[in-house]
């Protein structure tokens, strides 16, 4: 017998982030919860900063997932505290957005000095591997990101910002 609700699960966990779909939800780290109260499947989800545009998708995303499997009493919920932080995205996930071309965060997010361009950290281009980079721009393609340029192979990348 086929587990409606564990399928249910097994697809929210695998929706892909609208803005990097080489990464899912869960691996972002943006998925904290799934929950069955009183009959209704809640859907905690967290935003990887407050007013980011994707997170009106995911939702839509989830309720499609869960009506799909017979789950039309459901709610997603959403989290701003604790604040999202990328210490919860997963090691494989960086890998993913490395070989998409996007700088994964290097360190722990302890140290927001970096956040204003202090203690820059050393960003390795995701093209060469270079520690040769430079800051084109405090802000990339999303508010999450930094437009980076690799000074050895000259391609512009996006850095994920430590957060």
């Amino acid at each position: 017998m086929r587990n409606l609700l564990q399928e249910a699960i097994d697809e929210i966990r695998a929706i892909p982030d609208p803005e990097i779909p080489v990464i899912t939800i869960e691996e972002l780290g943006m998925l904290r919860s799934i929950d069955i109260k009183n009959d209704i499947v809640q859907v905690t989800i967290t935003p990887t900063y407050t007013g980011c545009p994707a997170m009106q998708h995911i939702e839509d995303d989830i309720k499609k997932i869960l009506v799909k499997h017979g789950y039309a009493h459901n709610k997603v919920i959403t989290v701003l505290s604790p604040a999202w932080t990328t210490d919860w995205i997963t090691d494989a996930a960086k890998e993913k957005l490395r070989a998409y071309g996007i700088a994964p965060p290097e360190k722990a997010s302890s140290n927001k000095s970096v956040l204003f361009g202090k203690n820059r950290a050393i960003v390795k281009c995701p093209q060469c591997g270079s520690e040769h980079t430079e800051v084109i721009n405090h802000f990339g393609s999303t508010a999450c990101k930094a437009l980076y340029k690799c000074l050895d192979c000259l391609e512009p990348f996006d850095y994920f910002k430590c957060l």
